[in-house]
Formats: C-alpha cells, structure tokens, sequence
C-alpha cells in the first residue's frame, strides 16, 4: 500500500525541517508501506527535490518523486514550444519531454509556476503569448505557500491568477487536485491507501478524485483549531509522526 505524501507543509517548511517527519517515513517503510512524495511546488527540479530529502534523513529515489512540472508537462507534446513563466523544476520537466523552452516569444503554451523572480517583464511575455494564442497552464492554483515562521507567502497560484487576469484566459491546472496529475500518479503508483497533506482543497479533493482517504496534518496552511474544512479530513492529527502513530499503532 502507498501513502502520497505532500512535501511543503508536511516534511518541512521553507528549509526548515519539521520534527519527526524524517522518522515517521522510516517507520512507514519499516511496516510496508509505500511513501510517494507528490508536491504542488514546480519550482525545483528533482535531483534537487531528492538532494533535500535526503539532508533531512529521508533517502528517496525519483520514482517515489512527483511534481506538478511533470502534470504539467503531460499536456504538450513532443515538439511543442513552451514559454516558461516558472522556475527550473519546469524547464526540466519540459525538455524531458521534448518541448522547446523560452521566456519570450510566440509559444503553443504558456506554463506558469512558483518562482521568486516573478516580475513585470515576466508578466508581460507570458500575455502576451497567450494573447497571440497560446494556451494557459498553471502547475498548481494553490494561493499560498507555507514558511517556517508561520507566515504565508504568496503561492504558484497568485502568480497564475496574474497572468489569467492580464489576459483573459482561463487556466488548465496541472496540479493537485486535478486529473493530469491524478493520471500521472495512476501510471506508477498502485493501491494508494492515504493522501496526507495540509491543504483540504487540494490534498483532500485529490484524495477524492483518487477515491482513497484523507489524512490532514496541522503543521502547513491549515492550523490547529481550524473550523470546517471541504472536504473533510477521514483523519487529523498534529503532524506526520502523530498520524503514522495513529494510523499504524505505537507498538507495531
């Protein structure tokens, strides 16, 4: 059985590790359970991503690694040309996929993503391709993004919500909790038990479309005391280590 595992909000924020997670994934693998990581967070590329779990004790290969680069990348073909307003976890995805990748210019698509060097410029050259024709894709639409003091920066989605407004078109979202990454996650990862993350609209309507439960954890967007979320969660706890406890008992 697998456990699909967000990875901001849920392992770590920021760089900041989040206590016990490191262990609650050995013990899931000790007791037989399959971690597959699947972030919403286009903006690194996976040997990075691999690279930060394992300084936080977490050795993971690529094939229990998905990204909503690669959801997105499934949605242009080989040969397509791309104008990437994303960073590098997007320009990866792309060329593995065969596409041609700019940053200004006439494009088949546009993809949008996280990325901290969003400016006006950039803004500019991707409506303008969708403007001339190119279709809009965002990675994620999550309008947030979780740090390690408690703070929230603006997310993949308020940087979509940018480029769809000065253009008029309306996005595909590639992401969680939509189909292409569903269909994504389908092609290498059988009997998923549990969706754990620490956002309903995403982690939990994914868990939905996959018709699997919904595991949340307090330690992202979503804190303790909240009210009622859609959907709601199957189980809660206070973080991934409380969860794995709960789910698979302290003494097993």
């Amino acid at each position: 059985m697998a456990w699909v595992i967000d990875l901001d909000g849920v392992i770590w924020l920021a760089d900041t590790p989040i206590p016990g997670s490191a262990e609650a994934i050995s013990r899931l693998r000790q007791l037989g359970q399959r971690p597959v990581f699947l972030t919403n967070n286009s903006s690194s590329t996976v040997g990075e991503y691999l690279a930060k779990l394992e300084a936080h004790g977490i050795p993971c290969g690529a094939e229990d690694l998905v990204t909503s680069a690669q959801a997105a990348a499934t949605l242009l073909e080989p040969g397509d040309t791309a104008l990437v307003c994303a960073g590098p976890g997007v320009d990866e995805a792309l060329v593995e996929r065969g596409v041609k990748t700019i940053r200004t210019g006439p494009a088949d698509a546009v993809v949008v993503g996280w990325h901290r060097d969003f400016d006006f410029d950039r803004l500019v050259a991707a409506t303008d391709a969708v403007r001339g024709g190119a279709r809009l894709i965002g990675t994620n639409e999550d309008a947030t993004y979780p740090t390690a003091d408690g703070g929230l920066l603006p997310g993949g989605g308020a940087i979509l919500a940018a480029v769809a407004t000065a253009s008029g078109a309306t996005p595909v979202v590639a992401g969680k909790p939509y189909q292409p990454v569903a269909d994504l996650l389908a092609r290498s990862v059988d009997n998923v038990d549990l969706v754990v993350g620490d956002r309903p609209s995403t982690d939990g309507r994914l868990a939905q479309r996959l018709g699997t439960r919904f595991a949340l954890v307090l330690t992202g967007v979503t804190p303790s005391g909240h009210g009622a979320v859609d959907p709601a969660a199957d189980v809660e706890a206070a973080d991934l280590a409380a969860l794995v406890d709960k789910e698979l008992g302290r003494d097993r």
